[in-house]
């Protein structure tokens, strides 16, 4: 945790399922994971019900669907910033692509540069460049076959200068952030215009025949840390509630953004299905339940792997009682000039605790690479072989693997 919030410091000074059908163009059971087989809930012609946004895009219902299915069987393997984040700065392909050949299944982007104070949407405003190099990337990411997600690293409402707690010096406003974007605080207008900015990127996210791209798009993140302002030391769980409900109703019914699955992603303090329900909005506002989780990899014990497979496992075993997607949000370990890798870090670690116990998840995603340090190895590192590793299991899943995610099955 605290070395990604190192590389976001540095940023700011410059998915109940069991069984597949291979009529869905689907691998069958890994044997290192099986899974008994039991009648689907979720259908071509009911999936619409599970989702937090029944008018969705046929696309974004794609989406939802055959990543559910996916998560049967396999994951995506995405990171943050893919195409924009690399390793010594050694920019041109992914630093996935380096290593494996090819770029990731899953792509990471930020609202973060988007919905700044200082965005004017003029083309000489390193903002606005930073909008349209996001959104280009998603556009990429999407003609390549790829999943989009979006996470929001939102300045607190009062100066919008920073989004970590420990920054606002005003204890009133660190205490009142949150609580003064509720409908009816004195920030809720001006979580509105947030909003506003956030829906007219998600309405003219579209490809070359001008169909809308579907993203998943996962707000106040690790929630249950006090890092950020929004986090539990600054609101109550209904406040919590409250305000994740509003964002939904305001996209989906008031802007009518209807290309995005909505994502609930704490970090890795929850070790109960109650702890980790303790702010959840209810199913209708919610489609992919996931867990940030750095810091039980962080000594590479066997232990440590163990933990994070039985809190993967109490997610995947909520979304398939609630029919939702379950996955990895972020992980990783940030190896730096100083920092030397965990051995078998992604091909046993990771691995094990993503597939150990029938866990079922869409997606893992590794956090963004930058001058100083990587959380997945490009070509030439100590740890490549091992990332490779990770990527040719049979679980794994690749840009040039990825299934067709946007089409729903005829059957």
């Amino acid at each position: 945790m605290k070395n990604k919030l190192f590389i976001l410091s540095l940023a700011l000074s410059m998915l109940t399922v069991l069984g597949c059908s291979d009529d869905n163009g689907y691998v069958g059971m890994s044997p290192t994971n099986p899974v008994e087989e039991t009648p689907d809930l979720i259908t071509v012609a009911n999936v619409r019900s599970y989702m937090s946004d029944p008018n969705a895009t046929q696309e974004t219902v794609a989406l939802f669907y055959n990543l559910k299915k996916l998560s049967k069987t396999q994951y995506l393997v995405g990171q943050q910033d893919a195409f924009n984040g690399f390793y010594n700065n050694v920019s041109g392909s992914s630093d996935i692509k380096k290593a494996t050949g090819n770029d990731p299944a899953l792509l990471g982007s930020d609202f973060m540069f988007i919905t700044d104070k200082q965005n004017n949407g003029q083309p000489d405003n390193w903002f606005y460049q930073q909008e349209l190099k996001i959104t280009s990337d998603v556009k990429e990411a999407y003609s390549k076959g790829m999943v989009n997600i979006f996470c929001w690293h939102l300045r607190e409402p009062y100066n919008q200068d920073t989004f970590y707690a420990d920054d606002i010096t005003d204890p009133l406003q660190k205490a009142n952030a949150f609580k003064s974007i509720l409908p009816g605080g004195e920030n809720h207008e001006l979580y509105k215009s947030k909003l506003d900015k956030v829906a007219d990127v998600f309405n003219h996210l579209t490809d070359n025949t001008g169909k809308l791209i579907p993203v998943i798009f996962r707000p106040f993140h690790e929630f249950d840390g006090n890092w950020f302002w929004w986090g539990a030391a600054y609101c109550a769980p209904d406040e919590y509630k409250q305000v994740w409900k509003f964002t939904v109703e305001y996209l989906r019914d008031t802007k009518n953004v209807h290309n995005v699955l909505y994502a609930f992603s704490p970090d890795n303090s929850y070790s109960t299905a109650s702890q980790y329900l303790s702010r959840y909005p209810g199913d209708a506002y919610v489609d992919l339940l996931g867990i940030d989780n750095y810091g039980d990899f962080g000594n590479g014990s066997a232990s440590g792997v163990t933990t994070a497979n039985n809190k993967l496992k109490m997610i995947s075993d909520l979304a398939k009682e609630k029919v939702k997607i379950a996955a990895m949000t972020e992980t990783g370990y940030r190896v730096t000039m100083s920092t030397a890798p965990i051995n078998n870090f992604f091909s046993n670690n990771i691995y094990t605790a993503m597939t150990a116990n029938s866990v079922e998840l869409a997606f893992v995603m590794f956090w963004a690479n930058n001058q100083d340090g990587y959380y997945v190895p490009p070509s030439g590192q100590s740890n490549t072989q091992d990332f490779r590793d990770f990527t040719l299991k049979g679980e794994s899943v690749l840009q040039n693997t990825i299934p067709q995610m946007y089409v729903l099955p005829s059957n």
